[in-house]
């Protein structure tokens, strides 16, 4: 059996708290609840300075487990900070987030770590380079379903119509690492498939991780982890409950016909290759025009669902707190990184933490 981490890839809404508590619930796998440590903090990394030395980088580890502790699903296990800083490799935001995980999984006292941050897409030559024999599943789902689900969600985007783009742009580049990398290293799963024959696609998934397939696993809403999951976030409310083909083709009823076309005609390319056929003609697709007073009422439909998405967090989430404190948090950093980076460069002294005077 091999030790090799797990990477769940794909865009949000397509089932991937499913498949972590799916894979958590083997005896030999441990998946916490992602804080998107890499999502967050790879783009800030050239403002803290040099990280090969060690003021620099502590800064950054110290940053990240800032945003640990304010996490939106609380991992409540202790973190040796120095241990994090010794072992971190890259240093670097990913190397960070590995000693995280690799903490996490002794805490467990399970071999191996999966990750569930979908936005990893984005970084899978830092995957392979740690770890060339990383395994990653590619988590797809319906676009016009995740439309539906988003629309609702308060952790994505709401309108179709950034629902689509955002959709076709991640599995744009999910579909060319399924090109280029080889069978073992990355596989396709299907979130309707999941859902519809939950034992045989487990079992498959299993026999590509190179592990024993668990009955337990179909039986993950009654960890505690599930529990947890549900009891905290509105839109993780079905993480508590067992596997269901409900959610599948909500579209039908849950999408407008022009939200549906605007849907088919952004994405059509990547549903094809992925088998989601259209119900428009081509023809009907290559005839869409998205006027500028169109996607102005997009926009405008976009903010005003946030509001309203937001006030119903404030009632229905018991982490509502916690993820404004981490919005806060991640906004004052970006400040005061930015900041420190403009007044280093003004007295020629480079960025933030590069010399012995470095903030």
């Amino acid at each position: 059996m091999a030790n090799d981490p797990i990477f769940i890839l794909g865009t949000e809404r397509s089932g991937s708290n499913l498949l972590r508590l799916i894979l958590n619930s083997h005896s030999r796998i441990a998946v916490p609840h992602p804080p998107h440590v890499v999502r967050y903090f790879a783009p800030l990394e050239a403002l803290y300075g040099d990280l090969t030395k060690d003021r620099a980088f502590r800064r950054l580890v110290d940053d990240i487990l800032r945003l640990l502790d304010q996490h939106i699903y609380q991992w409540d296990i202790p973190i040796d900070a120095e241990l994090v800083a010794r072992t971190a490799t890259p240093r670097s935001a990913f190397g960070v987030y590995v000693a995280l995980q690799d903490q996490y999984r002794a805490h467990t006292g399970k071999a191996r770590w999966g990750c569930k941050s979908t936005f990893m897409v984005d970084h899978i030559p830092e995957i392979r380079a740690r770890f060339p024999g990383a395994r990653m599943l590619f988590l797809v789902r319906d676009p016009r379903d995740v439309a539906v689900s988003s629309r609702k969600s308060v952790f994505s985007t709401f309108h179709p119509y950034h629902t689509a783009q955002l959709w076709r742009d991640q599995q744009a580049s999910g579909l060319r690492w399924l090109d280029q990398l080889p069978a073992e290293a990355i596989r396709l799963v299907h979130y309707e498939r999941l859902v519809a024959e939950p034992e045989a696609s487990v079992r498959e998934i299993c026999a590509f991780l190179d592990e024993d397939f668990e009955p337990g696993m179909l039986r993950f809403f009654d960890t505690d982890e599930a529990r947890k999951s549900a009891s905290l976030a509105e839109s993780w409310g079905n993480t508590g409950r067992p596997v269901s083909r409900a959610s599948v083709e909500q579209w039908r009823t849950g999408l407008t016909p022009r939200e549906r076309l605007i849907v088919e005609h952004i994405a059509g390319a990547e549903m094809t290759r992925l088998g989601y056929a259209p119900v428009a003609t081509p023809a009907e697709l290559a005839s869409v025009r998205i006027g500028v007073r169109e996607r102005g009422g997009y926009e405008l439909a976009e903010g005003l669902q946030s509001v309203r998405i937001e006030l119903r967090s404030v009632r229905k989430d018991k982490n509502v707190w916690r993820r404004w404190a981490r919005a806060w948090t991640l906004a004052g950093l970006r400040v005061r990184l930015r900041a420190s980076s403009a007044l280093a460069r003004s007295h020629g002294a480079g960025a933030p933490g590069a010399g012995p005077n470095g903030s």
